[in-house]
């Protein structure tokens, strides 16, 4: 399974001389790699090599396009927030066995005991895996935003979730 987090980290492995990666998708089966070196220059023979890394070893159902690192901000990327993602979240983004109840269960290490969540359905056409969350509690916005974040790391590129709360 390719999350960001995991694309990201075999970049740089392949590719030590980025210094600056950021991958992002918004589903659809899509996804943008950003980079810079260490002189904050993207060559175009570093985009053509990232280019074909990405289709040959990263998702091959994914559209990838490689932009130099600036241009997170014209295309009004968020920044990656600065604090730490729990070790649950962290694990289950860079497991490659990784799945749809492995990625609910991990979240429900976080919310024990006042949210349940479980899978529901993938839709193709859209690329947005669906998530059912069973609350005993009211959920606020600020939990759903965590909840929102925590599935954009742990879910392939190309994908997006959306959460039906109850």
């Amino acid at each position: 399974m390719g999350t960001r987090l995991l694309a990201e980290q075999l970049i740089q492995q392949r590719y030590p001389h980025l210094r600056y990666v950021r991958v992002h998708t918004d589903g659809k089966n899509t996804a943008v790699i950003y980079a810079w070196n260490e002189e904050l220059l993207l060559t175009a023979e570093d985009m053509a090599n990232l280019k074909e890394f990405a289709s040959s070893y990263l998702l091959p159902h994914v559209c990838f396009k490689v932009k130099p690192y600036d241009q997170l901000k014209t295309d009004s990327i968020p920044q990656a927030l600065i604090q730490e993602l729990p070790e649950t979240i962290w694990k289950a983004a860079v497991a490659r066995e990784s799945n749809q109840y492995r990625i609910a269960s991990a979240l429900n290490d976080l919310f024990m005991r006042s949210i349940r969540f479980t899978f529901s359905r993938y839709d193709s056409v859209t690329g947005t895996v669906h998530f059912v969350a069973r609350a005993s509690i009211p959920v606020t916005d600020e939990v759903k935003e965590r909840v929102q974040r925590y599935l954009y790391e742990m879910l392939p590129l190309g994908t997006r979730s959306e959460v039906t709360y109850y």
